[in-house]
């Protein structure tokens, strides 16, 4: 198990260092933050002057091996804008991004996961179709029309919940933290039900499917014959089963939460790592944008690790290194 570690790190290290160059890369072609920091009649020796603060001046490459020098320290820049380290940017930001990211997903394990393994038990039932019509809704309806939707009915109509920001935050080993709070509750409320809606709907069809795929194998039909109940076989030999294919989602998705949270942190002014972006796209804060685009795929880098290592604990049969014991 330790090789296998050790064998992903090194292919997660060899994917940053690969991004790093397309992050970089791409990042310098959109555009010239200068034309935006400063004022536009300013002189051309004032232009000059900024861009040699900045470090635009130098050619492309030498950029480059700079970032790669100061990322090799822990160092990804100083922002355009704050005048202060992207690194530290990103990660004052980060608590709450994450906070809201595990809310939703918490959500949709919690809502999608029963009705989706109903829906499989009972797929002629009335309920059980309706939970597959609202499973279509959820894929089919944008995120931003949603949680527009979202703010009109309980914080404008009903007026039960707030809209933008994190309301109060109580502080763990130094992070923030809201859902220790009921004003920070209601905050996170309503961006996490709309992160979760597309993700409810994710994982009540793969448990339905999972479900609809194990309850006429042979290892069921098998429990079955030995008397056991439907409650002891679906939840003690079925549910371990059908959650591997619902954790590597998970895992992806949570990734993809985490990172592109975009819409829904600027939609409820959630002060997280999406809306710090976007701000930085506006003005081409290139220290953050770079920063924000390595963190999200270390991000994913973990992630992967993490679903991997879950499918030995939940099935001791898949090897990750493709072989057998």
């Amino acid at each position: 198990m330790l090789a296998i570690v050790l064998r992903r790190l090194i292919e997660g290290v060899l994917v940053m260092a690969a991004m790093t160059f397309a992050v970089f890369l791409g990042v310098n072609v959109i555009g010239n933050p200068v034309d935006i920091l400063i004022p536009a009649d300013c002189a051309q020796e004032c232009r000059r002057l900024a861009m040699q603060r900045l470090g635009l001046d130098r050619p492309i490459w030498e950029q480059y091996w700079i970032f790669l020098v100061n990322l090799a320290q822990g160092d990804l820049g100083r922002s355009f804008v704050y005048g202060a380290p992207s690194l530290r940017l990103i990660l004052e930001r980060m608590p709450a991004t994450l906070e809201l990211a595990l809310t939703a997903m918490t959500i949709a394990i919690a809502v999608g996961l029963p009705l989706g393994m109903w829906a499989g038990l009972r797929p002629q039932a009335i309920s059980s179709r309706l939970v597959m019509l609202g499973s279509i809704v959820g894929f089919s309806v944008p995120t931003f029309w949603v949680g527009l939707v979202l703010i009109m009915v309980f914080a404008v109509e009903l007026r039960l919940l707030p809209t933008t920001g994190r309301g109060e935050t109580v502080s763990i080993l130094g992070v923030p933290v809201s859902l220790l709070t009921a004003d920070g509750l209601a905050h996170i409320a309503l961006p996490a039900l709309n992160l979760a809606i597309y993700k409810i709907s994710l994982v009540i069809r793969l448990a339905r499917a999972g479900m609809r795929e194990a309850i006429v194998s042979e290892y069921v039909k098998f429990a079955r014959a030995k008397g056991l109940t439907t409650r002891r076989v679906v939840f003690v030999h079925v549910l371990k089963n059908i959650m591997i294919p619902i954790v590597t989602i998970i895992g992806l998705e949570l990734g993809s939460v985490i990172a592109f949270a975009v819409v829904t942190e600027t939609i409820f002014a959630w002060p997280g790592m999406g809306k710090l972006i976007i701000e930085s796209i506006k003005v081409l804060d290139r220290p953050v944008i770079v920063a924000y685009l390595m963190i999200t795929v270390a991000i994913f880098v973990i992630l992967n690790l993490a679903v991997d290592l879950t499918y030995a604990a939940l099935d001791p049969r898949v090897r990750l290194g493709g072989r057998r014991s």
